[in-house]
């Protein structure tokens, strides 16, 4: 009494997965659920099916727009182009010379071909009539693209298809072993890796290189927020792409760092590397997440973490409203700028109205301060050249965590400027924000090929 197609739509469609990407991308821009076949043999001690692929779900930013970037022909491929008859235009093959229209839909498209080698008159089915025009088979005739065979007294005209204008291959939602690696294989290159300590269920490399082919180009930034043993960020790399890596087990430092060092230095022969050439390069920086800077006390309400000390404090407010970290030696109320004439003052004190009108004197009329407190008891619009923010209120604001959309709005980040190499890895710059203090990110860049 229930239809079984009906019933699987609404279960693939309303998979845990795709519920938490409808909500995040809009199920208008899914794409499609590919399968990718992860297993090479049967487990013939499934109790019902072997599991043999896993699913791949896509998501578009704004799928009326996008497109995936179609694929290079593999040596399957390209082994159905020859070049029987020596055309100096090189390899081809054949398509059907009919398309799949009716005589009724299409009768310009009804008419006889004669085969110049036997001088037959040749009609297509009246279900399925020809896919050129009088004038378009013509000009096919005088081009030479009509094969009617090795010995040419075919009754089936053909078209002939050349390789080199041919287009990349669009690609398919099935993805087969031979092309995108398997289970065990990803296994067989993470012991390559790390012999006495292989990382569990790791995703082959060239799984992960189908997917960049697909969905990026060089230069581009590719995150991975659960990264595992690496391989997305080292498949990223050897690709010359930017990636983003984020982990939190212990394996970013037993697993992803060793691995992705191997990667620049060229010592991680397996993989993808011979297919795509590559010898070594590039760079990445470690980054650790800092503690939260907001949290609540006692009775609930949000204060600022007391793991902070002032200059903490300062910079991570800094970051948040779009000001340049550069505290004054001179003048204690400048924490940061924006502009030679806009500061920030960012401090734990209560503020008093007292306060506030001798900070306003000292500003005067040709500067403007944003002063960050955690308390303050005056009108703050009495002050023309003060803007005054409760840090935790101003800190939740930036940071839109609880809402019904689940995003994280952190705005107005200034840009790192460029440290020297020898700075860099002793420098950690931190992130602030709620989340495990253990957390860790990795930011890299694939090196040119």
């Amino acid at each position: 009494r229930h239809c079984p197609i009906v019933s699987l739509r609404w279960l693939r469609f309303r998979g845990n997965q795709e519920v938490l990407c409808d909500e995040v991308f809009g199920r208008s821009n899914f794409i499609a659920s590919l399968a990718w076949q992860k297993k090479v043999s049967p487990a013939n001690d499934a109790l019902w099916f072997s599991g043999d692929h896993d699913h791949i779900l896509v998501y578009a930013k704004n799928s009326s727009i996008w497109r995936p970037n179609r694929l290079e022909r593999t040596a399957s491929q390209l082994k159905y182009y020859s070049n029987p008859d020596n055309d100096s235009r090189g390899p081809w093959n054949s398509a059907a010379y009919t398309c799949a229209k009716s005589v009724d839909e299409r009768p310009n498209l009804y008419y006889c071909i004669r085969n110049p080698n036997t001088q037959e008159d040749i009609w297509p089915k009246r279900t399925r009539v020809w896919a050129f025009g009088p004038e378009r088979h013509a000009e096919n005739e005088r081009q030479g693209l009509v094969w009617w065979g090795k010995e040419g007294k075919s009754n089936k005209p053909r078209i002939k298809r050349f390789l080199r204008g041919a287009r990349k291959v669009v690609p398919r939602s099935v993805w087969g072993y031979d092309e995108t690696g398997h289970t065990q294989q990803g296994t067989l290159e993470s012991m390559a890796l790390f012999p006495n300590d292989p990382f569990a269920s790791p995703k082959p490399e060239a799984l992960l290189r189908r997917v960049v082919e697909i969905a990026t180009a060089k230069g581009d930034l590719i995150l991975d927020s659960f990264l595992g043993s690496g391989t997305t960020a080292a498949v990223a790399h050897k690709m010359g792409r930017r990636w983003i890596g984020i982990e939190l087990g212990d394996h970013c430092h037993t697993h992803c760092i060793p691995r992705l060092k191997k990667v620049i230095d060229g010592e991680d022969p397996g993989g993808i590397t011979k297919a795509v050439n590559w010898k070594g390069g590039g760079g990445f920086r470690y980054y650790r997440l800092g503690p939260s800077l907001i949290v609540e006390d006692e009775w609930g309400n949000p204060v600022i973490n007391s793991e902070f000390n002032a200059a903490m404090l300062a910079e991570a407010v800094c970051k948040l409203e779009g000001f340049d970290y550069a505290p004054s030696e001179d003048i204690y109320w400048i924490h940061g700028k924006s502009t030679e004439t806009d500061s920030i003052y960012v401090t734990t004190q209560f503020m008093s109205r007292d306060m506030l009108i001798r900070i306003s004197d000292e500003v005067g009329p040709q500067r403007s301060l944003l002063i960050c407190c955690s308390a303050f008891r005056c009108d703050p619009g009495q002050f023309t050249n003060l803007t005054i923010k409760k840090i935790p209120k101003a800190v939740l604001r930036k940071c839109e965590w609880g809402h019904d959309d689940y995003s994280l709005e952190v705005q107005n980040l200034p840009q790192a400027p460029p440290e020297p190499e020898d700075q860099a890895e002793a420098k950690q710059r931190r992130k602030f924000g709620k989340g495990n203090p253990a957390q860790a990110s990795l930011f890299g860049k694939g090196g040119e090929q």
